[in-house]
């Protein structure tokens, strides 16, 4: 997983985005349920699973954290989930691809789903999945890179679970000397990951 996780950085920029204008959760839960919305749910996850590099910031945006307003989605405490992850560590990729297309048709822009199905897809040398799931998981976290610039409190890298936070570490090519101090919001968990005179703030949301 490691090796894996490092050719994801080699395939992904490193460094954090400009800073964009602050997120607005009340609009993306209000656009994605809005059928006449060029935002709506339906819309953009036809677009996400059939054309992702297609997919514009803002409704990669509006995918990756609409996630926190939908119910049908997949948590890594679930049964099926946990089967999933053992067949992982077992590399049974066969099995792996057969139920994570299960899991990935429930909670398509799970970021640990997809990178099983990436991992299962290389081992398989399935080239047309790999690369159609990495524009996919490229989306996301582009999207998440985009949050803000992660220098202050005010404009932190905003992801939608712990798991997530990891998986940008990863990317961002940060390690185990990093150390981290939480400080709890109304929205969620802020994160500051120190290293010497290096520092990045990374925000959990947990949105009501």
């Amino acid at each position: 997983m490691k090796y894996f996780l490092f050719l994801l950085i080699v395939l992904f920029p490193v460094s954090a985005s400009a800073q964009q204008p602050k997120i607005d959760f009340k609009s993306v839960e209000k656009s994605l349920a809005s059928e006449k919305s060029p935002y709506h749910y339906d819309k953009l996850i036809f677009k996400y699973k059939a054309y992702p590099k297609s997919l514009d910031s803002m409704e990669s945006q509006y995918l990756y954290y609409g996630r926190n307003f939908r119910k049908d989605i997949v948590s890594t405490t679930d049964g099926d989930f946990k089967k999933l992850a053992a067949d992982f560590k077992e590399g049974n990729f066969d099995e792996c691809i057969r139920l994570g297309k299960i899991l990935y048709d429930q909670d398509p822009t799970n970021l640990d789903i997809l990178l099983i199905l990436l991992k299962a897809y290389d081992s398989k040398k399935d080239g047309n999945n790999f690369m159609h799931h990495l524009s996919q998981f490229r989306a996301l976290t582009d999207a998440i890179k985009n949050s803000g610039d992660g220098k202050s409190e005010e404009s932190p890298l905003m992801v939608n679970t712990v798991g997530d936070e990891y998986i940008l570490l990863n990317i961002l090519n940060m390690g185990q000397e990093y150390t981290r101090s939480s400080t709890p919001s109304k929205d969620g968990m802020l994160d500051l990951w120190k290293k010497e005179n290096n520092s990045v703030y990374i925000k959990v949301l947990y949105i009501d």
